[in-house]
């Protein structure tokens, strides 16, 4: 297959559907446009997400009818999608050249349906989706959308109150790929994480990717028969098995070493990122094992991922009066050992919430190791700062607790580092004006 075939692919348009379903769509998105015009006019944000939720109600089937008609590459998993996502967007619209404006993306990280459907509806004409999807609408992206590609990053505890345990998630991966059969997606998975790897295992086509994690305690146990794990040392690196059933780390095609990427050729590149942290590295194996597939040349899909430098404010360096922030998400424990390490300054600001979009379960900060920020001073800040201030002070990390999130960033002569989880993190872009 190839990014750029000699005819296009005809997005669906409203002539593609009954006419009562296209007078629906098309009303429907025109309220949701004014609403979310609405909303950035009241500085309430983008309004790309409440334009979704006003499309999806008014047209209830929004999401399958503007998924049709075009070429899908679709990314998923608990940690780094937003990322993936923003590097293989990159890389494709670098392949396509002249053509970038027929790729369209769901660039503000808006994953579930209403946040897809939006972005899909502002390019109705754009033949091919990159799009960032929730773990839970994986399924309905496989049936609803029959993807191309399907970017399988990562499996971990986030958010107990709504995810509940993360392999019914992994369970619904498989009953939706196994339904799909010989014509669904090609799947780029992380040889790495054993829940992925069952997760994908009735695939019709998957391309591993050995990738490289500080994080393991989310797959100690087999998701096929629940015996321990085996981790060994091989001449190629570390390899996990379930001694009680066939499931075991597969071969990878692609794999990560150090902060290159070695290809299928037994080639190695090193990915020349503007976003930090060797997940990020992982990140971008996916990204280009997915972006090759498609058809992107090597050389086209590396130079697009280098214009990635602050995917949906990831990583960005703000200013907060005379205060600079460099801005740092972690959603759960698996993004918070990966960003700590990232946090060089002294003090670091910490952000907590609890509300929907964070996890109402803070029990999390417990397997955190927030031990390595001994010998600094931690502000803890937002509306569970204190719930934060017990966890370092059994860490045995100084700490100051300032709730309020503005007073918290102060007026520091040096730059800080700000970790926080999702919602403060969306405030801090607003403060910003990045959002």
């Amino acid at each position: 297959m190839g990014v750029m075939p000699a005819e296009l692919t005809t997005p669906a348009t409203p002539a593609s559907l009954p006419r009562g379903d296209r007078v629906r769509l098309w009303t429907a998105t025109r309220v949701g446009d004014a609403v979310a015009l609405a909303s950035r006019l009241a500085g309430k944000g983008s309004g790309a997400s409440i334009r979704g939720q006003i499309l999806t109600r008014l047209a209830p089937d929004a999401f399958a009818q503007l998924l049709q008609g075009r070429r899908v590459l679709a990314v998923s998993g608990t940690n780094g999608k937003t990322t993936t996502t923003h590097l293989l967007a990159a890389a494709v619209r670098a392949g396509l050249g002249a053509d970038a404006d027929r790729l369209v993306t769901n660039a503000d990280g808006a994953n579930l349906h209403y946040g897809i459907a939006s972005a899909l509806s502002q390019r109705r004409r754009a033949d091919i989706a990159v799009l960032e999807t929730d773990e839970r609408v994986v399924s309905d992206m496989i049936a609803k959308a029959r993807p191309e590609l399907l970017v399988l990053l990562n499996f971990s505890r986030d958010q107990l109150d709504r995810h509940h345990e993360i392999k019914a998630l992994g369970r619904a991966w498989r009953v939706a790929l196994a339904a799909a059969g010989k014509g669904g997606p090609t799947i780029v998975a992380n040889a790495s994480d054993p829940l992925v790897v069952w997760s994908a295992g009735t695939a019709a086509r998957v391309i591993w990717v050995e990738t490289v994690t500080a994080w393991s305690a989310d797959g100690a146990l087999c998701p096929g028969c629940g015996a321990v794990l085996t981790h060994t040392e091989t001449a190629a690196g570390p390899r996990w098995r379930c001694p009680g059933c066939e499931l075991h780390q597969p071969e990878p095609q692609y794999r990560v070493s150090g902060d290159q990427i070695v290809l299928p050729s037994g080639k190695m590149v090193r990915p020349d990122l503007q976003v930090p942290g060797s997940f990020n590295v992982s990140n971008a194996a996916c990204a280009l094992a997915a972006a090759i597939e498609f058809g992107v040349p090597l050389p086209q899909a590396l130079a697009g991922m280098h214009t990635v430098t602050a995917p949906a404010g990831r990583f960005a360096t703000a200013t907060f009066g005379a205060t600079t922030a460099r801005l740092l998400l972690a959603k759960n424990p698996a993004g918070w050992v990966e960003a700590l390490p990232l946090a060089a300054s002294d003090p670091v600001i910490l952000a907590i919430d609890s509300v929907a979009a964070d996890g109402k379960d803070v029990s999390w900060l417990w397997d955190v190791p927030y031990e390595q920020l001994a010998g600094r001073t931690v502000v803890c800040t937002g509306p569970r700062a204190q719930d934060l201030a017990v966890r370092l002070s059994y860490a045995g990390v100084d700490h100051e607790v300032i709730p309020d999130l503005r007073a918290a960033l102060g007026e520091r002569p040096r730059p800080v580092d700000v970790i926080a989880t999702y919602t403060p993190f969306q405030r801090l872009l607003k403060m910003a004006g990045l959002r």
